[in-house]
């Protein structure tokens, strides 16, 4: 990113090209595996090394929680310590007999002394950044330490040919003992200082992918296998689809699965951000990596290693930090020119200070030319957005909110309309008897018996509610015999020698009943939203069933939370328009409602809302939901719902829950306000720093920096920008959490 053009599709390989994936995580800090530039993931070598673009440091391109330390990291700081070492004495020899009257060598032998004193610094421990200086002039792709490299090896160069050579130099003015002036102070102290500033960045960029860690803290390095033999520990990797697991309170879940025996309290807080353990019995499914409360469970596993969802929200995470913003194109464009105008301009200020400056004419016109070098390093802008999206898509998978990639984030941002999907997003998706209602001699529980027999072949969603509703009732349900579906109508059979039919009125007076009896409560529970099926016994009305897709818990406060973030709520169904409209009046808050609606249909309103200037998000669950996700600026899924639903979108709510939107639309806000921040920052320091080390407030004030403390103000950039990037790790994304 920081050099003069773009790269394109640009991919760098050592040792043959190494693609990228969610497979085996590489170790995080490891020196094997696949590494990657933060700020150009399309650089991918088999170890650690440079960026051959901008130079900076690559990283592990898969997480892991192995704790060895960055060999990066380890050499600088081991350069930063005799650089730091050698530069104490540099300074008093160079500095201590004008500041503080301290000769402590003849100033003919000074500059031998200062050469042997800075060659080391400027020789191996700054060789890191020549040899990265020199890669970018061959390259092309010139970056901060072309000109680090400028600034560092002129001020050498120039000190030490004064030193060997002092007659060549009679032009300068002379020190107290005759010889030129001498400046291995600024170079063997920006060294130093440019040392400082990338070990502390290190160490801030690896604080990024601490969220990742945590999420991989959670799989628990052993489980209790229960086989023939009895219960024991075995390692995690040992698991296999279908075995069957002992989880003991306190313990993580070590795999995704089904509870097959005992019940208790589950912390998914780390997957869903909601802190309210959720209740688990017999048939309830269990995700790997969350955490048992105070009762202990036996569990069938059905998901192990890179199939649980732990596992793949890692991967899915660890993706997005890779993935560039289009905010970025700002950096990108003018990073493309800036490091040639940065060398323009200290060739300027060296010609205008040697020119026209006071003396000594040629020192101040190196000095102030290595300052505008050093100073202008443009590390910063380029950590500006990479280090935002790292940090801020951790903090959304701990939040429940997946992030794909960093365009999703962005379009987020700006996202004023969302548009809903209501079967398992605010409703949950799972019909439920509401109502039983018996309108003759017959007992409700007995009516439902009845309904609930002829029922329960069929694989309809209503049917499936009643049987579910006798099961839970605990009534136990007779044979159904000369079963008979009629398409538009409903179904009827024989149970314990009674003839039952279940539908619509016309089924009634099919078989002869007045469905007149009831007309009017059903017309009651369909207002609301219900489902109505009426029942016949011995051809007489005999009640009805009412049925519905209850409300999410969360819905309304989510809907008033979205509303108050300044976005207009559509709902889309493909139920009916009085069913929709109940769902919206109990929900209140939304604006519009879209009803019978097939696939197609939803994705046609989404085109609508976008050419009519509106910056739509579609928040689904289902694969009809799919067409309507991939046409919206961004789309978010519901964590329970189908592959193809999260395929389809750029986000995706772990829990499903619509509450998760709310954190989803701040994360993203805070996000590119943080980026923003970021650039701000960057543009600032270079914007007030390169005039300033070109001398300009000498004229009127007197005023030059030092290459010493410009190379300070350069790594003070690049940690403010990785410093307030860490800040999204600790953002609210809720009120009072």
């Amino acid at each position: 990113m920081l050099g003069h053009r773009e790269e394109g599709a640009l991919t760098v390989a050592r040792d043959g090209e190494v693609g990228g994936g969610s497979g085996a995580a590489a170790p995080l800090m490891s020196t094997a595996g696949t590494w990657t530039c933060p700020m150009h993931p399309q650089v991918r070598r088999d170890g650690p090394g440079a960026c051959p673009i901008c130079g900076m440091a690559l990283e592990p391109a898969e997480p892991s929680t192995d704790q060895d330390r960055n060999p990066e990291l380890l050499d600088f700081t081991r350069r930063l310590w005799v650089s730091t070492v050698l530069c104490v004495p540099l300074l008093l020899l160079s500095m201590g007999g004008e500041m503080l009257g301290l000769h402590l060598v003849p100033a003919a032998v000074s500059p031998w002394f200062q050469l042997a004193l800075t060659a080391p610094i400027v020789l191996w421990a700054g060789l890191p950044f020549f040899e990265r200086g020199w890669g970018s002039v061959r390259s092309g792709h010139y970056n901060m330490f072309t000109l680090i490299a400028l600034g560092v090896g002129a001020a050498f160069l120039y000190s030490l040919g004064a030193t060997i050579a002092p007659a060549a130099f009679r032009g300068t003015a002379h020190t107290h003992g005759g010889m030129p002036p001498v400046y291995y102070e600024a170079a063997g102290v920006v060294v130093a200082l440019v040392l400082a500033g990338q070990v502390l960045e290190l160490r801030a960029r690896a604080a990024t992918g601490r969220a990742v860690r945590a999420l991989l803290d959670l799989a628990p390095k052993t489980a209790r296998r229960i086989d023939a033999s009895g219960e024991r520990d075995v390692p995690l990797a040992d698991v296999a689809v279908g075995d069957r697991l002992r989880v003991r309170p306190g313990e993580a879940i070590p795999a995704d699965g089904t509870v097959i025996d005992g019940r208790s309290s589950v912390d998914e807080a780390m997957l869903t951000g909601e802190p309210a353990p959720v209740p688990k019995a017999p048939g309830d499914r269990l995700t790997g990596g969350t955490i048992n409360d105070t009762g202990s469970l036996i569990m069938e596993a059905q998901a192990v290693g890179a199939d649980t969802m732990l596992a793949r929200i890692v991967a899915m995470v660890a993706e997005a930090q890779r993935s560039r913003a289009p905010i970025q194109a700002v950096a990108d464009r003018v990073a493309s020119w800036f490091v040639p105008a940065v060398v323009m301009i200290a060739v300027v200020t060296f010609l205008v200070w040697s020119l026209i400056g006071p003396e000594p004419r040629i020192g101040h016109a190196l000095l102030n030319a290595v300052a505008v070098l050093v100073i202008a390093c443009p590390c910063a802008l380029g950590l500006a957005t990479p280090m935002s999206i790292m940090v801020g898509t951790g903090r959304g998978a701990r939040a429940g909110v997946l992030v794909k990639n960093a365009e999703a984030l962005q379009a987020l941002d700006t996202v004023d309309t969302l548009v809903i999907d209501k079967t398992g997003t605010l409703t949950e998706g799972k019909p439920k008897l509401i109502a039983v209602e018996p309108v003759g001699d017959i007992p409700a529980d007995a009516l439902l018996a009845l309904a609930a027999a002829v029922e329960v072949g069929s694989e309809h969603p209503l049917a499936r509610a009643m049987v579910e509703g006798a099961k839970q009732r605990g009534l136990a349900l007779g044979r159904a015999e000369g079963f008979e579906s009629q398409t538009g109508l409903g179904v009827r059979a024989t149970v314990d020698g009674r003839v039952v039919a279940v539908g619509n009125d016309a089924q009634m007076r099919g078989v002869g009943a007045d469905p007149r009896l009831l007309l009017d409560a059903a017309e009651r529970h369909r207002v609301a939203g219900a489902g109505v099926m009426m029942v016949a016994v011995d051809g007489r009305a005999a009640g009805l069933l009412a049925v519905a897709d209850p409300i999410r818990e969360s819905a309304q406060a989510a809907i008033t939370a979205l509303r108050a973030e300044g976005l207009r709520i559509v709902m889309l169904t493909g139920d009916g328009q009085a069913t929709a409209e109940a769902v919206a009046r109990a929900l209140g808050g939304i604006d519009e409602v879209r009803a019978d609606l097939r696939p197609a249909d939803k994705a046609r309103v989404v085109a609508a809302l976008r050419s009519g200037g509106a910056r739509v998000a579609m928040a689904g669950d289902g694969i009809n939901d799919a067409p309507a996700l991939a046409t919206a600026d961004v789309g978010v899924a519901m964590g329970t719902g189908t592959d193809v639903a999260i395929e389809s979108a750029g986000l995706t709510l772990t829990k499903g829950d619509l509450a998760a939107m709310v954190r989803a639309r701040r994360l993203a806000r805070a996000t590119m306000a943080n980026i923003r921040q970021n650039l701000f920052f960057s543009f600032f320091f270079n914007g007030i720093g390169v005039p300033i080390a070109a001398g300009v407030l000498y004229p009127g004030f007197g005023i030059l920096l030092s290459p010493m403390f410009a190379g300070a103000a350069m790594a003070l950039s690049s940690l403010t920008v990785v410093l307030n990037a860490l800040r999204l790790d600790r953002v609210r994304l809720e009120p009072g959490r």
